[in-house]
């Protein structure tokens, strides 16, 4: 997400930080190309204008001109005016309330409203360990209710029973009697939706409101539709008490220009970004984080996150007995590409991890980025457990079989021979330090965070080396092998 603008702004402050000294000129033309930069993402033109003058208020301050990194500085006020607009603070679920908390979702017929409700219905009973009920009022939409309820059998969440011929209004009812007698802490309310706001739509809806009387009113907007998502929001603000915004799309949207806007325009919080189209596709929306990923920073925080989701804790500490030992085979590289490809792949690690991103443009563009991933997982495929346990007997023989069954050549399994050769020998380095404890003691005897844990990126993270990542302070991170750089620029 916000790859083109991200690509514009980073282009910007490249030149500054390569500058010993600026002027007040030289922040003024970088600041006109924030602009077009803004413009071009689809922003709001008022949002752009006051963004840029409290930017440039700031910038051509005498403590930025006469700083020691006077380029840094003004990325920093950028980065910081960034994340008050996109609202300074991330938004939590407001449920403290007697059970049931009421949710009610709202919005337009396409933006993807039923999905979200079932994907924060999800993520309320996985994470926040909730008992929820979803009910449909949408008894427009064909087929809306049985939709839902579909939905609700993939994500393990119930919904209530459907009664043809019901009202929303009764339905809303029913939903929240149902939910008190057994006992609910959230019902989830999906109301109908339009293809553009009329006022049957709005008037529906205050008297939902006016029965249910939901702690939250979050509305959902596809974030592809840019300056149209923005005035969706605007019309539902002045008929309805908007609690929060739900942006969906956002995996798609290379300009930003709706999450950049929406803040500044209606005034409610961005709370959820969809990202995808499973279930599980949906992250919170933290200001601080989407700001770090728009200048080119990365966020490492929801990387650790996403990892510490996506590694198994056995896997982690089988992985690390081996490292200790010196032992490490194809099964354990294999098991490192499959993290990788459950956090999203390249692309979506490249936008995380500072640095990475412009790496990870020459990677594609040698190697097919993602699909280099699929070809060495291919060929371990392609092995037999013998040879998985004991690369070394590999010979030319084995190397042309498994070249033949998973579709690359025998350069290719040479590579990632050679590759799986050096992480050996590194694991051979540790264990000569007398294993993970002779490394830590190595280091200052720094265990946890900060120590050997951070630095190999936690238990199921690989030694850096020259196509590592950098380790993450106590984060179960995966790292790219040492050589993987290498394997995918031949």
């Amino acid at each position: 997400m916000f790859e083109s603008l991200s690509d514009r702004l980073t282009g910007v402050f490249d030149k500054l930080r390569g500058r010993g000294a600026l002027t007040e000129d030289d922040v003024r033309a970088a600041m006109r190309e924030v602009r077009i930069a803004l413009l071009e993402a689809d922003v709001a033109l008022p949002v752009v204008r006051e963004f840029v003058d409290r930017a440039t208020d700031r910038a051509v301050g005498s403590d930025v001109l006469r700083s020691v990194t006077p380029g840094q500085m003004v990325v920093k006020i950028v980065s910081d005016t960034l994340i008050e607009f996109l609202g300074a603070d991330s938004s939590d679920l407001m449920l403290d309330a007697t059970p049931p908390a009421v949710i009610m979702m709202v919005g337009l017929q396409g933006s993807g409203k039923t999905t979200t409700t079932a994907k924060i219905a999800k993520r309320l009973k996985e994470k926040d360990r909730k008992k929820v009920m979803m009910a449909s009022l949408d008894v427009n939409r064909p087929a809306a209710q049985e939709q839902l309820a579909i939905l609700g059998t993939q994500a393990d969440v119930a919904t209530l029973p459907i009664v043809a011929g019901q009202q929303p209004v009764d339905i809303a009812r029913r939903a929240l009697q149902s939910a008190k007698l057994q006992g609910y802490d959230v019902v989830m309310l999906d109301t109908a939706g339009r293809l553009h706001v009329d006022q049957a739509l709005m008037d529906e809806m205050k008297a939902v409101a006016g029965v249910a009387t939901p702690q939250e009113i979050l509305l959902v907007v596809d974030s592809l539709t840019g300056q149209d998502a923005v005035n969706v929001a605007k019309n539902f603000t002045e008929q309805v008490p908007l609690t929060g915004v739900v942006l969906t799309r956002m995996d798609g949207d290379a300009r930003g220009g709706a999450a950049l806007s929406m803040r500044f325009v209606t005034g409610s919080p961005i709370k959820f970004a969809g990202t995808g189209e499973k279930l599980d596709a949906i992250e919170p929306f933290h200001p601080e984080r989407v700001a770090n990923r728009i200048l080119g920073m990365g966020d490492v925080v929801s990387l650790v996150e996403k990892a510490a989701e996506v590694i198994k804790a056995e896997d982690a500490d089988k992985l690390a007995k081996k490292m200790a030992k010196g032992q490490f085979d194809m099964n354990d590289l294999r098991m490192q590409l499959r993290q990788m490809q459950q956090m999203g792949g390249l692309g979506a690690l490249a936008g995380m991890i500072p640095g990475l991103k412009k790496a990870q443009a020459a990677m594609a563009q040698n190697a097919g980025g993602d699909k280099a991933l699929v070809h060495l997982d291919a060929m371990i495929g392609s092995m037999t457990p013998k040879e998985r346990e004991k690369p070394a007997i590999i010979n030319a023989k084995r190397k042309i079989r498994i070249a033949k069954g998973s579709g690359t050549t025998v350069q290719e399994v040479n590579r990632l021979l050679k590759m799986h050769k050096e992480m050996e020998t590194a694991m051979k380095k540790i264990k000569k330090m007398g294993g993970l404890g002779g490394l830590a003691k190595m280091f200052g005897g720094m265990g946890g965070k900060g120590g050997l844990e951070g630095m190999l990126g936690g238990a199921g993270g690989m030694p850096g080396g020259a196509g590592g990542l950098p380790g993450l302070p106590g984060g179960d991170m995966p790292k790219l092998p040492p050589g993987f750089d290498k394997f995918m620029k031949k």
